[in-house]
């Protein structure tokens, strides 16, 4: 049975494991990113670390690798990455890895890869059309059509994030900081002294402060949500990220926007779906990109 090194490179944290070809990991891990301190050189250095253990125990037959930013998934390149992980754009993971180690490497975007995941083994299985959103610090969109990812024209396909409302940008309005943020603003305290956690724990109390907060953000999530839907008329939406382990709560008002949003002719054949992969979707759909990629070479 062959092995594959899989990592996933967030903002935050890199998650990295040993995935065998019946798709079941032999072991995980999971290391702070330390973005602003090393930037992308250091998470090159970090990426290396890995990959040397595992060369020490296994035998694997190549490298998985999902990252944020946006990235050239031929060229395993990347293309543009926010100031939250400052020198990683122009990053070549691909042709570092392959020549540093000489194992076929194959790198994308940390939101298309959840999309695969979702699509191969999660709540869009077997869909002809699924948008795939991850809902965090920001908010990142994946279009999978049979099985296979839209990247659009230059490779920044469903960037849905910058999308424009009537207010501001899609994240700048529906993403689980400015849920936060606006709690905090209501309830007139420090923005530091809370989280997400509290807002939903005041919130489930009867808080009102935080029940306004929350039920904002879902208003922002089902207009954006719906405005994609008009264009790609997908069969599923599928909602991942941190927050959506509030799945309880925010099921019944997340939909409830999205039909406000949506003309019943859209909303009678859009599912919705929260994700069934959360900390290894990423690393997860890594390898069915990387198999994808590599099935005529093997």
């Amino acid at each position: 049975m062959k092995e594959y090194i899989c990592i996933d490179i967030g903002g935050t944290s890199i998650k990295y494991g040993l995935i065998r070809s019946d798709e079941q990991f032999a072991e995980t891990g999971e290391m702070p990113t330390e973005a602003m301190k090393y930037g992308g050189p250091g998470i090159v250095e970090k990426v290396k670390q890995i990959i040397e253990v595992y060369l020490q125990k296994y035998n694997p037959s190549g490298v998985c690798i999902s990252t944020a930013g946006m990235v050239d998934w031929k060229q395993g390149r990347i293309t543009y990455a926010a100031p939250l992980i400052p020198d990683y754009t122009g990053t070549e993971m691909k042709r570092i890895v392959e020549e540093t180690y000489h194992l076929p490497c194959e790198m994308e975007n940390d939101v298309n890869c959840a999309g695969l995941a979702e699509y191969f083994a999660g709540a869009a299985k077997g869909s002809s059309i699924s948008l795939c959103l991850t809902v965090g610090t920001g908010i990142g969109g994946a279009i999978v059509i049979d099985g296979k990812v839209f990247h659009g024209f230059s490779g920044s396909g469903c960037e849905v994030g910058y999308m424009h409302l009537r207010d501001g940008c899609f994240q700048d309005l529906g993403a689980s900081s400015i849920l936060v943020k606006k709690a905090a603003e209501y309830k007139q305290i420090d923005e530091s002294d809370i989280n997400g956690k509290y807002v939903f724990e005041q919130a489930k109390a009867g808080d009102m402060d935080c029940i306004r907060a929350i039920d904002e953000m879902t208003d922002v999530l089902g207009m954006g949500i719906a405005n994609i839907c008009y264009v790609l008329n997908p069969e599923v939406v599928v909602l991942g990220g941190g927050i959506m382990a509030q799945k309880a709560y925010l099921e019944e008002r997340i939909q409830k926007s999205l039909d406000k949003y949506l003309i019943p002719a859209v909303s009678a054949h859009t599912r919705l779906e929260f994700a069934k992969h959360q900390n290894q979707a990423g690393m997860l759909g890594a390898y069915y990109h990387f198999i994808e990629r590599q099935k005529n070479t093997f």
